[in-house]
């Protein structure tokens, strides 16, 4: 008797062809996941098992894996061979020793002379027989004691289905740039995205010394933290107090966050180009503030040369977007009080619904293209 972790993934079984790539790239994902632990991950039929792992390392696996994407659920269950003994002798160990319960059991292999039904009733007679202090109960059981019958002559024996994290299994979906500040919502962003398979990279703007290093020190955690969902990432951290202050010396100054924000779109697609990333990513939502506006958005993306930009929490308000951080584990770092770039020379009345031909009259009197080299000049990579 053998305890492994059963890993049953989520869409690839939708994947066709192409399922053997998509195959290889999540049990590498999950391979970073368990990266210092003991273990051997084989596949067994439209699932795999995590096998030969210590006892005493169970819970950390458990918990590495919620933040695998591409995981549907997982189990701990007992490995035997297919033969009754053995089977109720695993049945008996994971069975609660008072409450009601039912026994299910699914049969892949076809050739075992007991059908599903069979093997249940038999199983389920054996441990009412055993434990006196419990009983059977086929609607609405206190515990299941599921038997998977396998076709290589193995029955996996279990009681519980965790749910997994859902979604494609990172970096099969391309790679994308996030531009991450130090609030809760461009984390909840990057997660969203990697979600769907892809890689994420991130890069953040500061304005120190108007900005402390605990500031900067907050987003390299935020960053680590996405990283355990993205099978780690790469920081780039960029200055952008010389621009900030050529804005605030030479141009209207309820222009500012609008400004700003096109630099930041500017600086972030060379650095996408340049890192092989195919999109940026922001954690926008649409009216949140006063840069979130779509006219606030149009003025963002009219600097964008190459890459689409995808803005995950668009629909979102802030109380879904709160909810989604706390589940993911950034939110406690998020509301750390130390201020972003953004909140530098933030002006008293911000334009909400800057005209295009406004916004150019006002970057006009910038020298923009020395702005954007300078703001390259600073970058630093951090990598997690």
């Amino acid at each position: 008797m053998e305890k492994v972790i059963i890993i049953r993934y989520a869409e690839l079984h939708l994947k066709g062809k192409n399922r053997g790539w998509f195959e290889r790239v999540f049990v590498v994902n999950m391979e970073k996941s368990l990266k210092g632990i003991k273990h051997e991950i084989r596949r067994h039929s439209g699932r795999y098992l995590i096998e030969n792992f210590q006892e005493k390392d169970t819970e950390t696996i458990l918990e590495r894996l919620k933040k695998v994407f591409g995981i549907h659920s997982y189990s701990v269950a007992l490995k035997v061979s297919s033969d009754m003994d053995a089977i109720f002798k695993a049945s008996d160990e994971v069975c609660s020793k008072s409450g009601t319960f039912k026994v299910e059991t699914h049969r892949a292999d076809k050739t075992f002379p007991l059908n599903s039904m069979q093997i249940s009733a038999e199983i389920g007679g054996r441990l009412l027989d055993k434990n006196k202090e419990i009983s059977v109960d086929v609607h609405s059981p206190q515990f299941v004691i599921n038997i998977d019958l396998r076709e290589n002559n193995t029955a996996l024996v279990f009681n519980e289905f965790f749910k997994g994290a859902g979604g494609m299994p990172v970096g099969t979906s391309g790679k994308g740039l996030l531009l991450i500040s130090g609030g809760i919502d461009s984390p909840v962003a990057g997660h969203m995205i990697a979600k769907r398979g892809m890689s994420i990279e991130c890069i953040h703007f500061h304005s120190y010394p108007y900005t402390n290093m605990q500031a900067k020190e907050k987003v390299i955690e935020l960053a680590k933290q996405l990283s355990a969902y993205s099978c780690g990432t790469k920081l780039n951290i960029v200055s952008v107090t010389h621009i900030q202050e050529e804005i605030h010396k030479k141009c209207n100054g309820d222009y500012m966050v609008t400004l700003l924000r096109r630099f930041m779109m500017r600086i972030a697609e060379k650095i996408a180009l340049n890192c092989g990333a195919q999109c940026l990513i922001t954690g926008e939502s649409l009216a949140q503030v006063a840069s979130q506006t779509v006219e606030g958005m149009t003025s963002s993306n009219s600097v964008i040369e190459k890459l689409p930009v995808l803005r995950p929490l668009c629909g979102f308000d802030k109380d879904e977007i709160i909810e989604r951080s706390r589940a993911i584990g950034t939110y406690e770092t998020s509301i750390e009080p130390y201020e972003d770039c953004c909140t530098v020379f933030l002006p008293r009345h911000p334009v909400t619904r800057p005209k295009l031909a406004d916004v150019e009259a006002e970057e006009a009197k910038l020298n923009v293209n020395m702005l954007v080299d300078e703001a390259l000049n600073s970058l630093e990579i951090v990598t997690l």
